[in-house]
């Protein structure tokens, strides 16, 4: 299925936490998937930081439909077309690119663009984006940041990434207009390419549990 942005936000806001991925073979998106899933987290964002995020896009439509894909650090329309050919559901890029953003609306794919300052909000607005990533999160100001930029932007949906850890991100996701949080230290390059996916899928679960408790 093709999903549209508002049916991103519903399911984002539904799992509350993205993991955000970085791998460097392709093969190990399957078990990790499959890890994901099974404990709660049906959705990834592979980011096309390596050569091998094409693949592992590929692989996960191919073999866990149900997972929502994210591709991750999209930084020109090139990547944006293989994504999208590999079967990505949405684009999510670490700053805001009108050429980017009007590229993914002109072939129908949902993107989600990073900002940190209103600037870039309003650069975002301008293009009809509602949906934005705040990036790098904590080093951006973090919540009190997010705070201050929705007194004026209050119909901001929000997915911090950068810093987020389970010490902090309840206090992210307290925010009514924060959708989910985009976080790696459960997912860790060091533990995906060491298969370690027993002790990936018990960090999922205190994951879950932990922004469950958080409505």
């Amino acid at each position: 299925m093709r999903y549209t942005t508002e049916q991103i936000v519903e399911k984002l806001r539904e799992l509350k936490v993205v993991p955000v991925i970085a791998l460097d073979n392709a093969a190990n998106i399957l078990p990790l998937a499959k890890t994901l899933s099974e404990n709660g987290l049906p959705v990834v964002e592979i980011t096309f930081r390596s050569a091998a995020a094409e693949e592992a896009i590929k692989l996960v439509k191919a073999n866990y439909p149900e997972v929502l894909i994210a591709a991750g650090t999209v930084l020109t329309k090139e990547q944006v077309l293989t994504a999208k050919n590999a079967g990505a559901d949405c684009i999510v890029t670490p700053g805001f690119n009108p050429n980017i953003v009007q590229y993914c609306q002109e072939l129908g794919l949902p993107i989600t663009p990073g900002v940190n300052n209103p600037m870039a909000i309003e650069a975002a607005l301008e293009l009809g984006i509602q949906a934005v990533k705040f990036f790098p999160a904590e080093a951006s100001g973090g919540v009190k940041m997010i705070k201050a930029l929705l007194g004026p932007y209050g119909n901001l949906q929000i997915m911090p990434t950068g810093g987020i850890s389970p010490t902090n991100i309840k206090d992210y996701l307290a925010i009514p207009n924060v959708v989910a949080c985009g976080g790696s230290w459960f997912v860790e390059k060091s533990l995906i390419k060491e298969q370690k996916w027993e002790e990936i899928g018990e960090m999922v679960r205190e994951v879950v549990e932990l922004v469950k408790s958080e409505k």
